[in-house]
């Protein structure tokens, strides 16, 4: 009898280290923050968010997204009449390596390893400087399956989104559907 119970105490034990070891090791995502103190979690259900836009590049395929309250403004008309977007704004660019589809009866790029969510946000009163605007790169690791934020200012200095200044600093416009 005795050797049934331990036989049982080991196997409970070493379900629950297993169990226990899975749930440590899995990522909060939202748990992170930038090094200019902008958190994931400020964009938790980015997810769902609506679609702007999407760009390409030789390297990147982009989806857009943005939150309800940038969206609403996009359908409002801004920016434009010299309306900005309201503080509480948010959109984030969603990154993938593009690849070649094998199963399309046509030559078409699709997303294969996502790499970047690139976070934006207004806040006119955190980011004076920056025309209210906020930036964060979390980087994401398909091999470990984590998200890291990215070191480096994200801001480019301000300096790339001059030319859209007049579009309160927002390179994608909402597209026509």
């Amino acid at each position: 009898m005795k050797r049934k119970n331990r036989l049982t105490i080991a196997i409970t034990t070493a379900a629950l280290a297993f169990l226990g070891g899975t749930t440590v090791g899995a990522q909060d995502k939202y748990s992170l923050a930038s090094p200019s103190g902008i958190a994931f979690s400020d964009f938790k259900g980015y997810e769902d968010w609506a679609v702007v836009s999407s760009a390409r590049t030789d390297e990147v395929l982009k989806v857009i997204v943005a939150n309800p309250a940038m969206i609403e403004a996009y359908k409002a008309g801004i920016p434009g009449k010299d309306q900005l977007f309201p503080d509480g704004s948010k959109i984030v660019k969603l990154q993938w390596k593009p690849k070649k589809s094998t199963e399309a009866l046509f030559a078409v790029d699709v997303p294969d390893i996502f790499t970047q969510a690139f976070v934006i946000e207004k806040d006119s009163k955190r980011f004076p400087k920056s025309g209210g605007w906020g930036y964060a790169l979390f980087n994401y690791e398909a091999t470990s399956d984590k998200f890291t934020a990215d070191p480096s200012p994200s801001d480019c200095g301000h300096a790339c989104h001059v030319a859209v200044k007049a579009k309160d600093h927002i390179f994608h416009p909402y597209q026509k559907r």
